[in-house]
């Protein structure tokens, strides 16, 4: 599969990309994508919930009133789960929501991701940019010459380039990755891909 490579203007460059069969062009495998969010999002709990059950709530060693010979209900303590103030029943306790995939699996669910991006005609390739110093008026310039505003975009780098990053955080729907490190899901939760020239080579070179 060819792209043609873009300019930073918009316009473009003559120069092509040649996308992997292989990571661009495979049948996407639904079930492994799924797995694939569902753990994505699993990893991203905290699991710092916590409720207080009878034995740690504060108060309620004395019992309030005499078994016998009032006429109401028993009652052994005032922080019993049916009073207020009491301890909760079965509430949440701290957590590892976490969960491991093989790794077989996350490399299928990328591929099966970009795949899909690529059969929906939603990746661009762009020349490679970098700034001498954050600029978040020329990235924005560099947005709207790509007709990107107001789209939820990916956009993957060739390693750390701290000055895109920086230009580009306060942009609302933006989000800047190295190509090596971004997952099923941030591959897929976007309107638009857009790939550095020189961020191809990085990304296949992380399926070999």
């Amino acid at each position: 599969m060819k792209l043609e490579v873009l300019k930073t203007d918009g316009t473009k460059s003559g120069e092509n990309v040649e996308l992997s069969k292989d990571i661009f062009e495979i049948e996407p495998n639904d079930h492994v994508l799924y797995l694939a969010v569902k753990a994505y999002l699993a990893n991203q709990r905290q699991g710092t919930h916590k409720v207080k059950e009878k034995n740690e709530v504060r108060g309620g060693g004395k019992k309030p009133w005499r078994q016998k010979g009032r006429g109401g209900a028993r009652a052994g303590s005032t922080r019993s789960p049916l009073w207020v103030g009491g301890g909760s029943i079965f509430g949440p306790k701290p957590r590892d929501y976490r969960e491991k995939l093989n790794k077989k699996v996350v490399s299928l669910a990328r591929k099966s991701a970009l795949s899909y991006k690529a059969k929906a005609n939603q990746i661009i390739v762009v020349e490679d940019f970098n700034f001498e110093s954050p600029k978040t008026k020329e990235f924005s310039k560099i947005l709207n010459a790509l007709q990107l505003k107001g789209k939820k975009t990916l956009l993957l780098t060739n390693g750390t380039l701290e000055n895109v990053y920086k230009s580009g955080r306060n942009i609302e729907r933006i989000n800047i990755l190295e190509a090596n490190k971004a997952s099923a899901y941030e591959l897929l939760n976007n309107q638009i891909l857009v790939m550095q020239k020189s961020a191809v080579n990085l990304l296949e070179s992380t399926f070999k």
